[in-house]
């Protein structure tokens, strides 16, 4: 009857060996002591301390084992396993060096228990004992755990010698460590070595040609993974999958889009992950017509209420610029995760919302979602495009108190940030304080020295990246390049941007022939920007075309101006700049017939000029200006300081700058135009409400004119007060009347 009853129990007992069924165990635990009292036979003891050790219970499991009179080796192998499932590693040792008689499943437990829980190295050793005694055998497990840790780990040369002991044992041919050691070549960047052990293998089933066509694909080996899955006489939804996966990641959406289809039109199965790559292929593209069409199959599939796919979704619609669907999507999402509203946050920085990413931050801590290092980094990125100090601040702080300031792509974030917001002082020191600096940390602060105009500065710290072997990238180039044209260091930059190209194998890009327009054309080179031009293997873009124009109306060059200008409506006849431009080098030139056609030709277009605004932050509002604008509660005020600067000025001996108006009105109108411009508003702002000793910080979307600039010098002198404007193509930092670009901008 006793044993009977025990035969039942374990019965049961093998039905409660998960996680999830943690108080059904304890509750049987209660009968079987009510029934069977504390003196159960080991059979049944075994029974119960496996499912402990299943069900992720070892406290209770070593309860159990602690009360088995005689142990036997499976007892040993049972409560080994639950310390190892578990990850107590002090716990696997004690067990594992008590125990008298050991088999190889004791050895995979000890093994795999630190494979699983970051203790690669004691694994190692733990492995290298087992082969060193003889007296146990490693099997398929072994050799496949082995395998997995030197994947991880990307360590070949461990991989290599697991690789020889399974060829002197005799398992190449197994399945089991066939697949990991495909696996293990392809991670560590071996596919030929991988392709050898796949070509030698006797039985192949579906499980190692997904495995082959994962690796192929992770090495960039897109023809050798297509004749694979051809070749294959079955596949199934994941090997359809990785080569979507695989397509897109190589740059290939088109292609993965096409086989999509073709995997619709023979009726695999498709699940969420197949989905998820997919729209990040339409997403890649900006396919916005084929993501809707998908959406619409995923309504039809049921698996609109998946989170992995909504979350997809709400990444596809932000990189086509589409975010209102985005918003729709992640509203209409039962159950958001770290990841659907870090692709909500992010969607929103892309699409310039960098103000709705930051509450969007804060509704998720709100919901009680902690952010990851990917989610702190782009809300700081947010910060860095608003030119938000004081959020960012907060930020930083945030990062410090929860430690994830140690991730790299925070500290990178923070570093640009400071770089952004004019405290180039405070990013020099975040970067000086990192303990593991990348290409983006570099690149990050080069760029940050570029925007002020500290061209010897920046030029130090490029030099000192590359005798620190860090290599440049693009990015890197733009920003050194950008400062020798700023600085008018022309053979500097010209000598950069030759190293991009001869020494380093960078392919220029359009942003690169940019800044070497702007290099020689701002120091007043035209002619060598025009046969830079001519010379370049692809036209300008219309940035380029703007740039060379933008430097003609400061030096005067009417016929290359033109040129430009030309070019410039060609190419794309609705940019507003190349009438604002040329009419700035028509008025300049007092031919206000000729400015006067080209508005003509503005409103025939229907081109609109896009209005400058400037804004400053103050006790977390925003206050936005436009020229003459009277909208502001605290007007009045603000044009009384105006007004009471400007006497001051002319003491100073300040002139106004006729050239910075385009309009054919009399002097005493263009002094009272020049007069409000929208910095000039924001900065008088700033001298009423921001406390003494702290900088006026303020924000323009487009280029500071001529007059502004000279004018803001004077107020620093005046006021004795810093202030820093971020335009939209570098930052000025003026301080006793004088500028940080030194006047070259």
């Amino acid at each position: 009857m006793r044993s009977s009853l025990s035969n039942h129990y374990a019965s049961l007992l093998s039905l409660c060996s998960q996680p999830q069924h943690q108080s059904h165990l304890k509750k049987l635990h209660c009968l079987i002591l009510k029934t069977l009292g504390r003196s159960a036979e080991t059979f049944l003891s075994n029974n119960l301390l496996t499912s402990y050790a299943k069900s992720g219970l070892p406290v209770y499991a070593r309860k159990v084992f602690d009360q088995i009179t005689h142990p036997n080796l499976f007892s040993w192998n049972a409560i080994l396993s639950a310390y190892s499932k578990a990850g107590i590693v002090s716990k696997m040792e004690e067990i594992f060096g008590l125990m008298q008689d050991r088999d190889g499943i004791s050895w995979n437990s000890l093994i795999s228990g630190f494979a699983s829980h970051g203790s690669a190295s004691r694994a190692v050793a733990a492995y290298r004992a087992m082969m060193r005694e003889g007296q146990v055998m490693p099997n398929r497990i072994t050799f496949s755990t082995m395998l997995i840790l030197s994947s991880t780990r990307m360590a070949a040369d461990l991989g290599r010698q697991v690789h020889c002991q399974i060829l002197r044992f005799g398992f190449e041919s197994y399945v089991f460590v066939g697949s990991p050691l495909v696996d293990m070549y392809s991670k560590t960047g071996f596919p030929r070595e991988a392709m050898c052990v796949f070509d030698g293998m006797q039985e192949k089933n579906l499980v190692v040609y997904n495995t082959m066509i994962t690796g192929l694909l992770r090495c960039g080996m897109i023809e050798e993974s297509r004749k694979l899955f051809a070749d294959m006489d079955e596949r199934d939804s994941i090997s359809w999958t990785t080569m979507i996966t695989g397509l897109t990641q190589n740059g290939m959406q088109l292609e993965a889009i096409d086989l999509f289809r073709k995997m619709r039109a023979e009726r695999v199965s498709i699940d969420q992950y197949t989905f998820g790559s997919i729209l990040t292929a339409c997403g890649g593209l900006s396919a916005l017509e084929q993501g809707k069409q998908i959406h619409a199959f995923i309504i039809r599939t049921q698996y609109q209420e998946n989170i992995f796919v909504g979350s997809a979704l709400v990444d596809m619609y932000s990189k086509c610029r589409s975010i209102g669907s985005a918003e729709t999507v992640f509203r209409g999402m039962g159950l958001k995760n770290i990841v659907s509203w870090t692709a909500m946050l992010v969607g929103y920085g892309q699409n310039g919302c960098n103000e709705e990413a930051v509450r969007v931050f804060c509704k998720m801590q709100k919901s009680g979602i902690e952010p990851d290092d990917f989610t702190l980094g782009s809300v700081i990125s947010s910060c860095a495009n608003l030119a938000s100090l004081e959020e960012g601040t907060q930020f930083h702080c945030w990062a410090l108190v929860s430690g994830l300031i140690s991730f790299i792509t925070v500290s990178n974030a923070i570093v640009t940030l400071y770089g952004k917001c004019g405290s180039i002082e405070d990013s020099h020191r975040l970067f000086d304080e990192m303990r593991t600096k990348d290409q983006v940390s570099w690149t990050a602060l080069v760029s940050g020295y570029a925007q002020f105009g500290k061209a010897k500065e920046t030029i130090d710290l490029f030099e000192r990246m590359l005798a620190e072997g860090v290599k440049p990238d693009g990015v890197t180039f733009i920003g050194v390049i950008s400062a020798c044209s700023r600085a008018g260091l022309v053979d500097k930059g010209n000598s950069y941007f030759n190293s991009m190209v001869e020494d380093h194998g960078i392919v220029p890009i359009a942003d690169h022939y940019t800044c070497m327009i702007d290099l020689f054309s701002r120091a007043g080179s035209l002619k060598e920007a025009e046969n830079f031009i001519k010379q370049m293997p692809c036209q300008p873009d219309a940035i380029g075309w703007a740039t060379l124009l933008s430097s003609c109306r400061l030096h005067g060059n009417m016929e290359i101006g033109k040129w430009a200008a030309e070019n410039l409506l060609e190419l794309d006849p609705h940019n507003p700049a190349s009438y604002v431009l040329l009419s700035s080098m028509y008025a300049a030139k007092g031919k206000w017939d000729e400015v006067s056609q080209l508005r003509r030709g503005m409103r025939d277009r229907r081109v609109k000029k896009e209005p400058g605004c400037s804004w400053i932050k103050y006790k977390n509002k925003v206050h936005i200006f436009s020229a003459d604008d009277q909208s502001h509660p605290n007007s009045e005020r603000i044009y009384a300081e105006l007004e009471k600067l400007s006497s001051k000025m002319v003491e100073e001996g300040y002139k106004p700058d006729m050239s910075s108006v385009l309009h054919d009105v009399g002097e005493a109108e263009k002094i009272h135009m020049l007069g409000h411009h929208s910095e000039k508003l924001a900065i008088a702002f700033g001298l009423i409400f921001v406390p003494q000793g702290l900088p006026i910080r303020v924000v323009k979307n487009l280029r500071v004119c001529g007059d502004c600039h000279n004018a803001t010098k004077f107020i620093s002198k005046i006021t004795g007060r810093e202030i820093l404007v971020r335009d939209a193509v570098r930052f000025h930092k003026f301080s006793d009347g004088l500028c940080s670009c030194g006047d070259f901008w």
